[in-house]
């Protein structure tokens, strides 16, 4: 039994066994599958009537006994995208039947046909069905896979009594792919999943230590790990992160995972991810009506995805590329220890910080990080991954990611990673002329301005940790990483990020 938490997993490593997604052609008289879901795009319905126009369609109801008409004249259903209907079978082999509109058929993209597969995954997976064939996933087949993986995966690890998992094969009908890919891509946002949606009593700074631990030594072929002390860490000057963690009992843990892809003369590059397994905002404290203190658990959702994205890496293996996993883990806690407002921090590099907000804490952690990234690890190319700000929820909202950059090529390939990996995010400006907000008349610096533009100025503070010759770009995740209506934690940007590593091999 678990108690205060230490009984729970973080995250599970093998939360994709016990199910395959199979591309082989095989089963495409789907024969003997549990339930069938057909792919709809708008060209295949009626905009006015909700008839099939579609052959294949056509084909499809009439395997059903009728059911796929009926269910989509009654459901109005016009292949839109997100849209969904399922029904009983009346005729034919499946039990279950259903369609998911891609929208028109030349907008098609990753976020779409993932989301075909994780519906009807998790539509099977309610109607307690063994096996799935879906229609329609050519040219897209690893983006489906990682959405039926992801669709079937339920996370029940704080559950007193567990669901049995019943679904064991998804077929994808017709094509013959490798979607080995898709499972890799799947696994690692589960796992930022997993742990951005635990507890803080669960996932503490020593939990992602060890999940980073399991990583390396699950994939010792090309990943390697150093876990830095508290006492490490002095020795490195890292004065503003071990500030943040003065003040809990949680031991601080500096994660420096390491990846080794095949070839000489390897780019080495970093992502680095925010790491405050809670925050309470210090002596700042989080207090009141809209303060989200009780969901300040995925305050480390940069890490969550920096470890993501390290196990997409360890599992697909691109050659040309060294990558650095870099997270400076703790908690802002209250204590007699604690950093107080006023405060004047040393980072590693030598600037001095006056703290005049303790709940500005990420930032802080971030700055020795990023110094060692550039200066211990020599990256010629970071991107850092944080839920830094609420001004950056205000400004995209919930489903979008804000990416800051002074360099246009550093920016362009985030985006094209993004992309790549179906995930929102929007290039924000940075000018430097704002710069003289966070002007402090005893240290170099505060760490943070004025109300207006918070999200733009805590990126200005970041740029002030890594070199100007470094290929360096900021994503403030704050709002992606977490969406009550589609179940919580989301996994966001463990694909973005491990697309970005891999970029640089290529």
């Amino acid at each position: 039994m678990a108690v205060s938490g230490r009984g729970y997993v973080p995250a599970r490593a093998d939360a994709m066994d016990g199910m395959e997604v199979l591309a082989n052609g095989a089963a495409s008289d789907a024969a003997t599958m549990d339930a069938i879901v057909f792919a709809v795009c708008e060209e295949d319905v009626n905009a006015e009537t909700s008839a099939i126009e579609s052959e294949a369609l056509r084909a499809f109801d009439a395997r059903s006994g009728g059911a796929v008409s009926e269910m989509m004249a009654e459901g109005e259903f016009k292949g839109k995208a997100g849209s969904s209907a399922f029904s009983r079978a009346r005729g034919g082999n499946a039990k279950h039947v259903g369609v998911v509109g891609l929208g028109k058929r030349e907008e098609r993209g990753v976020s779409v046909m993932m989301a075909l597969g994780s519906t009807a995954a998790a539509h099977a997976q309610k109607s307690k069905c063994a096996t799935l064939g879906i229609a329609g996933a050519a040219g897209f087949e690893n983006a489906v896979a990682a959405g039926a993986y992801l669709g079937a995966t339920d996370d029940q690890r704080f559950k007193s009594k567990p669901q049995a998992k019943t679904l064991k094969t998804v077929s994808l009908l017709d094509v013959t792919a490798d979607v080995s890919a898709g499972k890799a891509r799947a696994v690692g946002v589960q796992l930022t999943k997993e742990l951005v949606a635990a507890p803080p009593n669960v996932v503490t700074p020593t939990a992602l230590a060890e999940t980073a631990k399991e990583i390396a030594a699950k994939h010792s072929d090309c990943m390697t790990v150093k876990i830095l002390e508290k006492a490490d860490c002095e020795k490195l000057g890292m004065g503003s992160y071990l500030g943040v963690s003065e003040a809990s009992d949680e031991p601080p843990k500096f994660i420096h995972l390491t990846y080794k892809g095949a070839g000489s003369d390897l780019k080495k590059v970093a992502v680095v991810g925010k790491g405050l397994t809670f925050d309470s905002g210090g002596y700042n404290l989080k207090a009141g009506a809209g303060s989200m203190i009780e969901m300040m658990k995925f305050d480390m959702g940069g890490s969550g995805a920096t470890l993501g994205a390290a196990k997409i890496i360890a599992q697909t293996k691109p050659a040309g590329v060294e990558a650095h996993f870099i997270i400076a883990a703790c908690e802002n806690m209250i204590g007699s220890r604690g950093l107080r407002p006023g405060d004047i921090l040393t980072a590693s590099n030598g600037k001095t910080i006056e703290v005049n907000n303790t709940d500005a804490e990420g930032r802080l952690t971030l700055a020795d990080a990023l110094v060692y990234a550039d200066k211990t690890c020599g990256a010629t190319a970071i991107v850092d991954c944080a839920t830094l700000t609420g001004a950056i929820i205000v400004a995209l909202g919930d489903e979008m990611a804000g990416l800051f950059s002074p360099k246009d090529d550093a920016a362009k390939r985030v985006e094209a990673a993004a992309k790549a990996a179906g995930e929102d995010l929007w290039r924000m400006p940075m000018p430097d002329s704002m710069w003289a907000i966070m002007k402090s008349e005893i240290a170099d610096m505060k760490n943070t301005g004025t109300r207006g533009g918070g999200s733009i100025t805590a990126a200005l503070f970041l740029k002030q940790f890594v070199d100007e010759s470094v290929e360096w770009s900021h994503v403030d995740l704050a709002g992606p990483v977490w969406n009550d209506k589609k179940g919580g934690a989301t996994g966001y940007g463990a694909a973005t990020f491990a697309e970005w590593v891999a970029s640089h091999g290529k």
